[in-house]
């Protein structure tokens, strides 16, 4: 006889399909955009990425929960996936590093999940149906109400995440290099500040939203970084675009992840567009068009910068995905920038991108007519 209450749960997709399973995390109900992941290990580390704001996530891989949890693997300050759902889940952990089960991480921060279903069979349901709203139920087990809830959440097209997962202010990030890098917090993991720091950056970080330009000039920063974050980049760009634009007239070297890139695109008048699924995961090939050599990469988004709306003339696409050959990173022709749609600082995942951040620095040193 299992130690642990096996509760009913529900989720319910906006197109109608329903499955059952059982009650894992906090009690309740929640719902959001249904996306899935492929990683095999690192699930601390999505539930705590901030692109994932606002999304139930689904892990592909079988087990889930097996190496507990641990404050050094959380890459926020708090879990911002909106609900859990797996195939098997493990509510004991082996793991010497670890101080707490999975089960107790959810319940600490109140994620209600669901455990117990065919999750193979959802991603294909997914990924032949596209990206769709669900909802996860362990209160409320009426059918028909819970796809209901599900067609009337909000959609992720439209939506502007950003603001609910930034700093409330300005926080300096001292390293003991000579390097200054204004970054701005659209939702920022912790392993991009570590690799800017382990680089000799000093970060500035600043809040998505705010009038910092005074600041930012009188900090005289020697580049400028545009995280990564959730929800619909074009929401986004309402108030981040200014910032972008003026730190595109100062010349000086810019780098942009995921939503950053976006940004970056959209303040050169490249559209950026929903994707029929999206990319996450751990073991999306990219093609470096410079080198000619392949990264698997770590991904997660729902929007792309539109390949058919490409002006040649502002940009060069320096990388493609071998998947469905989207863009993934572009070099601006009018100032010294470029960005990426995936994520080089992993965690988790390979760790075949982590040269990007040495390139950012090349740019830096050179901008500062330092010797690389």
């Amino acid at each position: 006889m299992s130690l642990y209450p096996r509760k009913k749960a529900i989720l319910a997709l906006s197109d109608g399909t329903v499955v059952h399973g059982q009650a894992i995390g906090h009690d309740g109900i929640t719902g959001g955009e249904l996306c899935f992941n492929t990683s095999m290990t690192g699930y601390q580390e999505i539930f705590t990425d901030p692109s994932y704001y606002g999304q139930l996530m689904m892990m592909t891989y079988p087990h889930i929960g097996n190496y507990g949890t641990m404050p050094r693997d959380d890459e926020a300050r708090k879990v911002m996936v909106a609900g859990v759902i797996c195939r098997a889940f493990s509510h004991e952990f082996s793991n010497p590093m670890a101080d707490r089960s999975l089960q107790e991480y959810l319940e600490d921060h109140e994620i209600t999940g669901i455990s117990g279903v065919d999750t193979r069979m959802l991603v294909r349901h997914i990924r032949e149906k596209g990206v769709m709203n669900a909802v996860i139920s362990s209160t409320e087990l009426d059918e028909d109400k819970l796809v209901q809830m599900a067609k009337d959440w909000d959609q992720m097209e439209g939506l502007e995440l950003a603001s609910k997962v930034t700093r409330s202010e300005p926080q300096t990030i001292h390293s003991d290099g000579p390097y200054k890098v204004a970054a701005f917090d659209y939702g920022i993991k912790q392993n991009i500040i570590n690799n800017l720091n382990s680089r000799g950056c000093t970060l500035r970080i600043f809040p998505a939203k705010g009038d910092y330009l005074d600041e930012i000039k009188d900090w005289n920063p020697d580049g400028f970084f545009f995280s990564n974050g959730p929800g619909d980049p074009n929401a986004t760009s309402e108030y981040a675009l200014d910032v972008v634009k003026y730190a595109k007239e100062t010349q000086k070297p810019l780098f942009g992840i995921c939503l950053g890139h976006q940004l970056m695109a959209l303040a050169d008048g490249i559209p950026v567009k929903k994707m029929y699924v999206g990319h996450r995961g751990a073991n999306q090939p990219v093609k470096n068009l410079l080198t000619g050599k392949v990264e698997i990469t770590t991904q997660n988004h729902g929007f792309a910068v539109d390949e058919d709306a490409l002006d040649e003339s502002k940009v060069e696409i320096t990388h493609i995905n071998l998947n469905d050959q989207t863009i993934e990173g572009l070099r601006f022709k009018s100032f010294p920038g470029f960005s990426v749609q995936y994520h080089p600082e992993a965690s988790p995942g390979p760790h075949d991108s982590s040269y990007l951040f040495d390139q950012f620095l090349d740019m830096i040193k050179e901008h500062k007519g330092v010797e690389a």
